[in-house]
């Protein structure tokens, strides 16, 4: 089972405290966000984890090793991607990503196999012998997270894979991200944006001001310190066509544990309903009994917020 744990780990700049006895342990394949303002600590942490800078005291393991004290073994199975390297832009993918599995060690008789895998699992391969100069932003994010998955990781690092792209290349890049949980890896990422923790994560882990705040399902989160001190939560329901009024309020609004509902577009309905996990899981399977096209279900992006900005403000 993929892990990854982070033991008292604290780093100072100076008089700067970046990192406060961080203690955080990560089990298994799922996709976690590490959700905090700029300059909370979130790419400190991550470049501890890939030795790339020191801790001060504490211990940062992978799969149970130490990254400090035996680097090869810890990060074999890791693929990492810190602040967004640049591209020569006279390089094609083939090309940069033949420069990365040499630097990683891939042997040299799979290495042309990995770069068509890797590229295919971005939605690169088409793009494959193209000079890297004519892409978008988008697009070279997407080639450095193939190069991040080269050496076919079992964990992957990602540090706001998303910072300075489009709205498309977001979606893009989201999507990908998305698609990594498909083969059993733990995506560890960082961010500051909300909808895209909602949307992309499984758990979250919140920071601020170099210390952990909370960690924990994103359901579980909002319901433990949303607005309501646990009472009433909220959830984002997708349907596969539009939901008329006379649905929402004489169906949808009616059943079991509902307090209010809210459309966010003709496809989309925020229910805010009172109760734990156990009154969500009932609120899900009596929508699909309505058979009225659930396809998706989800924490609010204004909960998660909600719970966010309750959190932030004590550490103030």
């Amino acid at each position: 089972m993929p892990s990854i744990e982070a033991v008292d780990l604290s780093k100072k700049y100076g008089s700067f405290q970046a990192l406060s006895n961080i203690n955080l342990k990560i089990e298994g394949a799922k996709c976690v966000g590490f959700l905090g303002p700029n300059g909370a600590g979130k790419t400190t942490t991550l470049k501890i984890f890939t030795d790339m800078i020191l801790a001060s005291s504490g211990r940062a393991l992978i799969n149970g090793v130490s990254v400090h004290e035996e680097k090869r073994k810890a990060l074999n199975h890791c693929g990492a991607l810190i602040e967004s390297p640049e591209i020569y832009p006279s390089f094609t993918p083939r090309e940069a990503l033949s420069m990365v599995a040499e630097i990683k060690g891939v042997p040299s008789s799979e290495t042309k196999k990995r770069i068509e895998d890797t590229l295919a699992e971005v939605k690169m391969e088409e793009w494959i012998d193209k000079k890297v100069g004519k892409f978008s932003k988008g697009m070279k994010q997407r080639v450095n997270i193939a190069a991040a998955l080269l050496s076919e990781p079992e964990i992957v690092l990602l540090d706001e894979p998303t910072t300075g792209l489009d709205p498309r290349g977001m979606s893009e890049v989201r999507d990908i991200v998305k698609s990594l949980k498909k083969h059993n890896r733990l995506i560890f990422m960082s961010s500051h944006l909300l909808p895209e923790v909602s949307d992309v994560c499984d758990e979250v882990a919140m920071i601020d001001h170099g210390k952990l705040l909370v960690y924990d399902t994103i359901g579980n989160v909002t319901a433990k310190f949303g607005g309501d001190g646990g009472g009433a939560q909220t959830v984002e329901v997708g349907f596969s066509g539009p939901v008329d009024d006379a649905m929402i309020s004489g169906k949808i609004a009616t059943l079991a544990g509902v307090v209010a509902t809210d459309r966010v577009d003709p496809r989309n309905v925020r229910i805010k309903f009172s109760g734990g996990l156990a009154v969500q899981e009932r609120l899900l399977i009596d929508l699909a009994s309505l058979r009225i096209g659930v396809v998706s279900y989800r924490p609010s992006t204004s909960a998660l917020e909600e719970t966010y900005l309750n959190l932030i403000k004590d550490t103030l």
